[in-house]
């Protein structure tokens, strides 16, 4: 931590309708508190952090790189979403308080932060953003120093330490805080390639991120459990009570949802991001449940799984359901290591084309459905199988496509394995008893040495094993 003097802000987030603060109330709130000052654990990613930030400045020799948190985004008038820290920023110092920026040159590393503010500003007990008593307790330059192992300084400093020591380079991790963005002159081919290459060092997990990766799963997984042990409640208010007994459990076990549980009964099911979570769950119809645990160092499970209401498939759902199981199976089947991304997508389809010819549905035979220049089969498909995961759902989206989408597997990288099928409820290219289904079964899956593991294969897939479940849990 430095020792130089840090400058805190003397104007507080205040609103119109907040009460006069005068002099004498001021100076009153200024005194008689105590000490508190903690000395918090050093946090486990801390040395984690100091490796990364090390693999990144050799890629970078000479240069600054700068990496924002970001800040609070406005609901409605004076009411924010709750914050989450940027996902480059944490991963490379594992700091999540708000208003941070993380500055490396040459080797050096310094986060620029917003600590608390003493008892000699108003802030503490005015500021609604950051004030103690409003917001909760931030951490003090110290707390932080000592528990991320990096050294801090008050954000308030960015501006004149940026301006006063320039590299001839200095890269941003832009699109995350306007205000940092707007203290570098942007360069579109240094900036983009610094993402790239956050994002490609993200693609292998060590040990560590896989045990954060697995408890995330189990975690999602007692989730699901919950929601079918609702069952009577789910009945009563539909689509609603899922997404709320699920997000309970994430926040009481984790730190959030990963992304906005989507829950889909009936034909909501055919609507691959449904997050309104407003419709009926109905007795005979299927319900469609994508959901995930973000955990306390910000590793999300992403899984899904589409179930019987009423506990029991029919028969044409279960022709269904096991088609796309099947499809499920052989994507997994052929994740191990130097094996094409883009192979799990096509094992998939391969599996549904073909029972989608089966099912007479198909304009031309399957093979020729497969065709990249023909994909017709995709009408039912829709989307692709798999994508990264870690500590964001959709993980490494600035990654080259040669290292990611056009690359091959590697040991350590985790994925999902997510085919579906879907009949809107208005396609009259089916028949009438299949519109308005859709199922989807999703797996998050590590590649290893020599194959794979399904990390959330606590969560039944077969059939059978689904309506064994639900029979063991249904209330």
């Amino acid at each position: 931590m430095s020792d130089q003097t840090t400058p805190e802000s003397t104007e507080p987030k205040t609103e119109s309708h907040d009460p006069a603060v005068p002099e004498a109330y001021s100076r009153f709130m200024r005194t008689g508190w105590g000490d508190r000052e903690l000395d918090l654990p050093r946090q486990p990613v801390a040395d984690r952090a100091a490796e990364r930030r090390r693999r990144l400045t050799e890629v970078f020799p000479g240069e600054r790189l700068v990496l924002p948190a970001g800040t609070y985004k406005a609901r409605a008038n004076d009411t924010d979403y709750r914050f989450r820290s940027d996902t480059a920023h944490t991963y490379l110092c594992g700091n999540q308080t708000s208003d941070a920026v993380l500055v490396l040159t040459d080797g050096e590393a310094v986060l620029y932060a917003r600590p608390r503010s003493s008892r000699e500003t108003d802030e503490f007990f005015r500021d609604r953003q950051y004030g103690e008593l409003w917001a909760g307790r931030r951490p003090s330059a110290r707390e932080l120093s000592d528990s991320l192992g990096i050294e801090v300084r008050h954000v308030d400093r960015l501006a004149d330490d940026l301006a006063r020591s320039a590299p001839a380079k200095t890269r941003v991790h832009r699109g995350v805080s306007d205000h940092v963005d707007g203290l570098v002159a942007a360069d579109a081919g240094l900036d983009d390639d610094l993402a790239r290459v956050v994002s490609e060092m993200r693609l292998i997990k060590d040990d560590w991120e896989v045990e954060q990766l697995q408890q995330a799963c189990d975690v999602t997984a007692m989730g699901f459990e919950d929601s079918v042990r609702e069952w009577t409640q789910v009945l009563e208010y539909g689509e609603r009570w899922i997404e709320g007994t699920f997000f309970r459990r994430a926040r009481a076990m984790g730190n959030d949802i990963g992304y906005d549980s989507i829950v889909g009964g009936g034909s909501h099911a055919t609507t691959l991001h449904w997050i309104e979570n407003s419709g009926a769950i109905t007795r005979g119809e299927l319900v469609l449940l994508d959901m995930g645990v973000e955990g306390h160092q910000l590793y999300t499970a992403d899984v899904t799984r589409t179930l019987p209401v009423d506990g029991t498939f029919t028969d044409v759902q279960r022709d269904l359901y096991d088609l796309v199981l099947a499809a499920q199976q052989a994507g997994i089947d052929a994740v191990r290591p130097d094996v094409p991304f883009a192979d799990i997508h096509q094992a998939s389809m391969t599996v549904l084309a073909h029972g989608l010819e089966g099912m007479g549905l198909l304009p031309v035979p399957a093979e020729q459905a497969l065709d990249p220049d023909n994909r017709t089969y995709a009408r039912w498909t829709l989307h692709g199988t798999s994508h990264m995961l870690g500590m964001d759902v959709h993980d490494c989206g600035r990654a080259a496509p040669d290292a990611y989408a056009k690359g091959t597997l590697a040991a350590g990288m985790v994925l999902t394995v997510e085919p579906g099928l879907y009949f809107q409820e208005d396609d009259l290219l089916v028949p009438e008893e299949l519109r308005g289904i859709g199922i989807r079964i999703e797996d998050d899956v590590l590649v290893t040495a020599d194959g794979s593991r399904n990390l959330s294969a606590s969560l039944p897939r077969t059939s059978v094993d689904v309506e064994d479940w639900m029979g063991r849990h249904l209330p």
